[in-house]
């Protein structure tokens, strides 16, 4: 179901990354995201960071294995791309398949896969644990996604790969607003976001290319607020 890639590029830049993003002020308090697949087509401004930060504030608290599964599980973008290869399997099968879109049997098959995904893909390293997945059914907004845990801290992150050039700079700050801070890494653009909520902060850091303003990665992380 997948490849794991090689020591992920998309997750060591990250990792990089955030070690030197510095937290900026902004209040939300999100609820939880229907994760249902509703439809075959999914574009990129259908994902909405916003909607991972719950899941992930859950997920800091959990184990490693598990942290990971709730992140992966709830994330509409792997939903929609896998409801689209379970309706390609279907179309093949014909009458045969008993897996129909859009009904509680599809989620139950989504979830499934996923946590296939996770067992076949996790591993660690650097003190992190990763499932790091090629969405290599193309075409589809995203080329990959990424769910990590630290094991030593409360935690997680989430990354998606943009597979095209078609979602630009512009599309980002017409959903979300002017960045809230900007900074340069190697030679990309970055956008980034904040909300916080009680006991924890969330971001979301925007990769952007500075030659057409197209947008290569995203990456959303939150971090328990330690008491002092």
């Amino acid at each position: 179901m997948g490849m794991r890639l090689k020591i992920p590029l998309l997750v060591l830049l990250w990792l990089v990354l955030s070690a030197f993003i510095s937290l900026v002020g902004a209040s939300d308090d999100s609820g939880q995201p229907s994760t249902s697949v509703a439809q075959a087509e999914f574009s990129a401004d259908d994902f909405d960071w916003r909607e991972m930060v719950p899941h992930l504030q859950v997920a800091s608290g959990l184990p490693d294995e598990q942290s990971i599964k709730t992140v992966l599980e709830n994330c509409k973008v792997l939903r929609a791309y896998l409801a689209n290869e379970v309706r390609a399997e279907c179309e093949q099968q014909g009458v045969q398949c008993k897996v129909k879109a859009d009904t509680p049997t599809l989620e139950q098959e989504l979830t499934t896969r996923i946590d296939a995904i996770v067992e076949k893909g996790i591993f660690r390293q650097h003190k992190k644990t990763i499932v790091d997945y090629q969405l290599s059914r193309q075409p589809f907004p995203f080329s990959e996604i990424a769910a990590i845990k630290n094991e030593n801290e409360r935690d997680a992150y989430f990354i998606l790969q943009f597979a095209d050039r078609s979602y630009k700079a512009a599309d980002v700050q017409a959903k979300y607003g002017p960045p809230q801070d900007t900074d340069i890494f190697q030679w990309y653009s970055v956008y980034k976001y904040q909300v916080n909520a009680t006991g924890y902060t969330g971001k979301a850091v925007f990769e952007i290319n500075p030659v057409d303003g197209a947008v290569v990665k995203v990456a959303v992380s939150v971090r328990a607020k330690k008491h002092h």
